[in-house]
């Protein structure tokens, strides 16, 4: 399994892109359209984290420059009827974690943005992995990874019976008001505010 590719970018024709490594093997990749436009401009170091898929007609390998977006993607690939294609075009439309929040919150909106979506198709692709993708949604803008502050306390007032797109939305404000709080007083916080 190829999990890292890390090497000399040769190409980046839309959605595929060569990746010379060191070792002078160039590898073929996909990437989403968001992912393409952040690569760095040709003959210039990229690292790639990938997926790669194994069929018996062909072997891919999908390219994603952060850890959640090759895991929003993975989880992607677990709904039913929704293959690489459809994977990528959905990261395409959105940002990996805008894409996260529409699927958390359900928002079917949203989701038929995606060309090749309708709106049954995102009613099926909301109820099948909102839950599996809340912590990719928790992720903050400009960091990999949500504080464990903000999940726990998004996670606390789940508890109390909010719906998890209004939680989210209250300490996420909360956060970007107060930074480096404890659970606690995020919790306090966001409740104060309702």
């Amino acid at each position: 399994m190829i999990g890292r590719l890390k090497g000399i970018l040769l190409s980046r024709d839309y959605p595929v892109v060569e990746v010379e490594t060191a070792g002078g093997v160039v590898y073929e990749v996909e990437v989403p359209q968001t992912v393409h436009e952040r690569l760095p401009q040709v003959g210039h170091p990229v690292e790639l984290r990938t997926h790669q898929m194994v069929r018996e007609d062909a072997v891919a390998l999908f390219g994603f420059l952060e850890p959640h977006e090759r895991e929003l993607f993975r989880r992607l690939l677990l709904a039913s009827g929704v293959g690489p294609k459809l994977a990528l075009a959905m990261l395409s439309t959105f940002p990996a974690r805008r894409l996260a929040r529409a699927l958390a919150e359900k928002d079917v909106a949203a989701l038929t943005l995606v060309s090749g979506v309708g709106r049954r198709t995102a009613e099926r692709m909301a109820v099948e992995l909102a839950d599996k993708v809340k912590d990719l949604a928790l992720i903050p803008e400009g960091a990999e990874t949500a504080s464990t502050a903000v999940q726990e306390a998004v996670a606390a007032l789940m508890a109390l019976g909010f719906n998890f797109a209004d939680a989210d939305a209250q300490v996420r404000r909360v956060a970007r008001e107060h930074q480096d709080l404890s659970t606690e007083e995020l919790i306090r916080r966001a409740l104060a505010r309702e």
